[in-house]
């Protein structure tokens, strides 16, 4: 059985506690993202092989071999990885501590095993200094009370980002999981083509049209601490230098976009809050820096459309009263 969940929804995540079993847990979600990327049609930003947020944990979108469809979980409340198919087989591998050889040799063999062989790159991306799958005996940590903390973090981030999104009715894309850089992140766009972009086809499909993204992301390489980030891209003038909240959130120049520690937003009187600021304050001013077409992509305020559902139904109790009354 796996580390029961508990009610805390930002629970402490320190990097150095937990950046083995991260590290490990990477390239395990690269072995299944790459799965699907070889099962999926090429729906455009990569939307396609993004891992989905689910009531467990993270899974693949349905996955197509020949006339069968089946998906991947991660299971992080039992500790957990699924394949199912369509037509009913199911089977299980434990999430434990061993080299990343050993679970993508034992995947790899599973898909065999249920007539869904597969065969992909072997080289995990993205990351410094990679290794192959099937030579890497580096990464074999796992701590499932951490990991259990960092799927709390993702699920409770996902409401927040989805909250926020749903002014915007302009083209968005859901909070999904991205398992190259290993981040959460809701994208919207401004629905104008952006300059052709520098990088492999998939950074250029991932910015043809301008974008400003929001995300967690654990952390690595100059920021060795979870964090919420933010970015506009391209970057409007003056945005590197907006004013956004809350208080901790900065710009970071190496980076080139706004982060504010998940410390922070975990330790504030009401994260939710805390976080919904960071969100709004960065978009708001990205997308008026940058001349986005406000009024066509937002609608109005939450607090305004529910007060015209609070008053149509107001209107209709009062109607069926009088009715009732007459």
């Amino acid at each position: 059985m796996g580390t029961p969940m508990t009610n805390d929804r930002w629970p402490a995540l320190p990097y150095a506690a937990w950046k083995d079993t991260y590290a490990t847990l990477h390239m395990w979600t690269q072995v299944i993202g790459k799965v699907a990327l070889a099962k999926s049609p090429p729906l455009n930003h990569s939307w396609a092989i993004a891992l989905q947020i689910t009531s467990n944990g993270l899974s693949t979108r349905l996955l197509t071999h020949g006339a069968r469809t089946f998906t991947i979980e991660f299971n992080f409340m039992i500790h957990e990885l699924w394949i199912r198919t369509s037509d009913g087989d199911a089977r299980m591998l434990p999430l434990a501590p061993r080299p990343v050889a050993d679970f993508y040799r034992e995947v790899m063999a599973t898909l065999a095993d249920m007539q869904l062989p597969v065969k992909i790159w072997s080289m995990p991306v993205e990351v410094p200094s990679p290794i192959r799958f099937e030579l890497d005996s580096e990464h074999r940590s796992y701590d499932p009370e951490y990991v259990s903390r960092f799927w709390r973090i993702v699920v409770s981030t996902e409401k927040v980002l989805t909250d926020a999104r749903c002014r915007f009715v302009g083209k968005s894309s859901p909070a999904h999981f991205f398992w190259g850089s290993f981040d959460l992140a809701l994208t919207r766009f401004s629905g104008r083509p952006a300059p052709p972009r520098d990088g492999p086809a998939f950074v250029r499909d991932a910015y043809s049209h301008e974008v400003i993204s929001h995300g967690f992301w654990p952390g690595g390489g100059p920021l060795l601490e979870p964090v919420f980030y933010a970015y506009a891209v391209p970057e409007p003038a003056g945005f590197a230098n907006a004013a956004v909240r809350p208080p901790e959130a900065f710009y970071h120049r190496e980076l080139g976009e706004f982060v504010v520690p998940y410390e922070a937003v975990r330790t504030a009187p009401n994260p939710d809050d805390a976080l919904r600021a960071f969100v709004d304050t960065t978009y708001e001013q990205g997308a008026t820096l940058a001349g986005w077409d406000r009024a066509a992509l937002e609608r109005e305020p939450a607090s305004a459309a529910r007060a015209v559902v609070d008053s149509a139904a107001l209107a209709d109790r009062s109607n069926r009263r009088t009715a009732h009354d007459a």
